[in-house]
């Protein structure tokens, strides 16, 4: 018998007046701000905020603490596969801080655990690039 894969359900609600509601509660945003927070924005807020919740679940599985913070810059246009316009560039550059500082083998391990385990970058049809800087030393 085969194992059933976990699965995660996540909803939204967008009103007439552009409020974004979640499932789960919490301040909604505001639609008065819409021309200010594009779907593009919120796609990269949402790629930062997941590849550091991706880092921070390794990082406590092997006993460590992560204090962190990340921008996200994308570039859209047409692809050259379809002629659609799409994210055709992603950087997503984090700054952490990893206690107690792991060996270089295993802290390697573990930005590779974040990357490859955030599911919004795993969702994009192209890879983000990933700059991190742990304990002030560039990856």
């Amino acid at each position: 018998m085969t194992a059933r894969a976990r699965t995660f359900e996540f909803a939204v609600e967008l009103s007439r007046s552009g409020d974004v509601t979640g499932d789960r509660g919490g301040t909604p945003l505001p639609g008065i701000e819409r021309e200010a927070w594009t779907p593009e924005h919120l796609v990269l807020a949402g790629l930062v905020r997941c590849s550091l919740t991706s880092l921070g679940f390794h990082a406590e599985r092997s006993g460590l603490t992560v204090a962190s913070s990340a921008k996200a810059a994308g570039l859209v246009t047409r692809r050259d596969s379809d002629g659609r316009f799409a994210f055709v560039e992603i950087t997503v550059t984090a700054d952490v801080t990893v206690t107690p500082e792991p060996e270089a083998a295993s802290l390697t391990e573990l930005l590779r655990k974040a990357e490859r385990d955030c599911f919004v970058g795993a969702s994009l049809s192209i890879s983000p690039t990933y700059v991190w800087t742990v304990n002030g030393r560039r990856q």
